[in-house]
């Protein structure tokens, strides 16, 4: 069985799907990897690293043609990948919902799109959850996004010349990345702060040793939404929240924003009139911005400034550590697809009826077949 590691073609994508630590154990199984020549260098991986744990490097022509598995971080051009063997995996972060045409693509091209961020958040996945694995970095680098772009220090420092009092960090979402934001922040000597629509989070948000913000006398959700994720809110408790906001942000130095509902734009958390509340000096990182963003007048890809305020919306946030990001982007594909790996016909089997397969299984013999696709 061969596997092909694609070079990543978006702008300001620097990740890459396979690490000379994975492509080592991919080839203990039994498989042949070929990597495109150059598809590591911008995760500071070289061709000869490669090479060094016995894959072959070449043109994407080379390493396409007859190839089994095409691994990516992102989707490829359907266009891109002709002269892979018939019904070939693609398996990377596809995007289904708003790269719609390509998933249908896919699907005529006889490819089986197997979309990594589909992967159910059930203890079996952990370990292949790409989401978990980049959130977590994601909410990391916000914070330090975040203490670049403040034009104070983070810690409480007493000095012969007077004391510094320690930043004020709010983190809006509690998943994977706001958890980590509250971690980061207070390492770095921050008093941090953190909301949730989910009542289930306070606990965690105290475990860090941050305050937790919760609307009272109002019901949220007592639990976790669909995959682990929050969902829409009622009205009520949408007026409760903002409230609630409004009269919290005006103290924060620093907001942090992560909330994101798979399918759906992201919620607006953060008006332009809160902004204004703010002292001028203070940021605010959008992690949704991608998305559409929590906050107004953020902008994707661009730090911007309104009413004093700076407003980071940087895309591809994992992509800004692409080393690391690498390495646990690779490893998630590496846990998925060796857990379906066939010792005696010497491939990758995907059971039709398991929970993991139809969770990221987009495409199979010519048609789409998610169900969150068909719906």
């Amino acid at each position: 069985m061969k596997i092909a590691v694609l070079k990543e073609t978006e702008d300001g994508e620097l990740r890459v799907a396979a690490t000379p630590e994975t492509a080592k154990k991919f080839i203990a199984l039994g498989a042949t990897v070929a990597v495109e020549a150059g598809a590591g260098l911008s995760a500071s991986i070289a061709d000869e690293d490669y090479a060094a744990v016995g894959a072959s490097v070449g043109p994407r022509e080379q390493i396409v043609a007859g190839a089994d598995i095409l691994l990516g971080v992102q989707g490829p051009d359907p266009a891109s990948v002709q002269g892979a063997a018939s019904g070939a995996f693609v398996a990377a972060a596809l995007d289904p919902f708003r790269r719609r045409e390509r998933v249908d693509a896919y699907a005529a091209a006889g490819l089986e799109a197997l979309a990594m961020e589909f992967m159910p958040r059930i203890t079996r996945a952990q370990s292949m959850d790409i989401l978990s694995s980049q959130s977590n970095l994601s909410g990391y680098k916000a914070v330090l996004d975040a203490a670049s772009e403040y034009g104070r220090a983070f810690p409480m420092m007493m000095t012969a010349a007077g004391t510094i009092s320690a930043a004020r960090v709010f983190i809006m979402g509690v998943g994977v990345a706001g958890l980590q934001a509250i971690a980061t922040a207070r390492r770095l000597g921050a008093i941090v702060s953190a909301t949730d629509v989910r009542a289930a989070t306070r606990e965690q948000i105290e475990s860090l040793g941050a305050k937790a913000v919760f609307v009272e006398n109002v019901q949220g959700i007592e639990g976790e939404g669909s995959g682990g994720y929050a969902t829409e809110m009622s009205d009520e408790y949408k007026a409760a929240q903002a409230e609630l906001v409004s009269s919290h942000i005006a103290r924060q130095d620093v907001v942090i924003t992560t909330a994101l509902i798979p399918g759906r734009p992201a919620p607006r958390l953060i008006s332009d009139a809160q902004l204004a509340t703010m002292r001028p000096g203070s940021v605010v990182v959008d992690l949704a911005v991608e998305q559409g963003g929590n906050v107004e007048g953020a902008v994707a890809g661009a730090v911007v400034e309104r009413h004093g305020v700076r407003i980071v919306g940087h895309r591809n946030v994992p992509s800004r550590l692409a080393a690391d990001a690498s390495a646990l982007y690779a490893r998630n594909l590496y846990n998925f697809l060796s857990a379906f790996w066939d010792k005696d016909a010497g491939k990758i089997v995907l059971p039709d009826d398991d929970e993991i397969v139809k969770g990221v299984r987009l495409t199979q013999g010519g048609k789409v077949v998610n169900e969150r696709l068909l719906g």
